[in-house]
């Protein structure tokens, strides 16, 4: 029995000589560790739009909507459990990452809690559906190098991207010509096209 005491003597003897071993925080700022998971945060740049993020995320905190020609993502912090599955199934690796803040806490509006980030879409020339967000087919088609143009799509896309190419009107579906088959269109629109011409 005499020797725990001794063992919680000599360490408050310790924490008299040393000071204690707990953080200032509420008075200094606390430097988290490296690899420490805080929210996340888009970065704009890098994020391509594609959603995966939305797609594996447990809590639902990233919201994902498409509204007329645009990809608005939202993460919201106060849902978010900072789990790290949206950094680690970016096809980017870097369209959002985890950073070293941890204190969300506020006394203002909600919607101060999360961060909006806007992609542009891609629509099919023919229907009008979404194929895909502009960033996304963009960093693909680099990906594929020359294999990009067999991809009627992805070709027309990368090619106005680098001013190659010109916009085209707006076709009908009624309309469709062989013609139209080098057009960004989906995949139920292409296949008239292949079967009308």
């Amino acid at each position: 029995m005499k020797y725990p005491k001794l063992r919680e003597l000599k360490e408050a003897i310790k924490a008299i000589i040393k000071g204690p071993y707990t953080t200032e925080f509420p008075f200094k700022p606390h430097k988290p560790f490296e690899r420490f998971r805080g929210k996340p945060e888009f970065h704009e740049e890098n994020c391509i739009g594609c959603g995966a993020c939305h797609e594996v995320c447990p809590a639902k905190a990233i919201e994902m909507s498409d509204v007329g020609n645009k990809r608005i993502l939202a993460v919201h912090w106060d849902l978010c459990i900072f789990c790290d599955n949206c950094q680690v199934n970016c096809l980017t690796e870097k369209g959002i990452m985890l950073s070293d803040k941890f204190d969300v806490s506020t006394t203002e509006k909600k919607e101060e809690l999360k961060q909006e980030i806007s992609k542009e879409l891609v629509l099919c020339e023919g229907c009008g559906k979404i194929i895909a967000p502009y960033d996304q087919i963009i960093w693909v088609a680099e990906k594929l190098g020359p294999l990009v143009f067999s991809n009627a799509s992805l070709m027309h896309v990368y090619l106005n991207e680098k001013k190659i190419l010109e916009k085209k009107e707006v076709l009908k579906k009624e309309e469709f010509l062989r013609s139209d088959r080098i057009r960004i269109l989906c995949p139920v629109c292409r296949r008239e096209v292949v079967l009308k011409s």
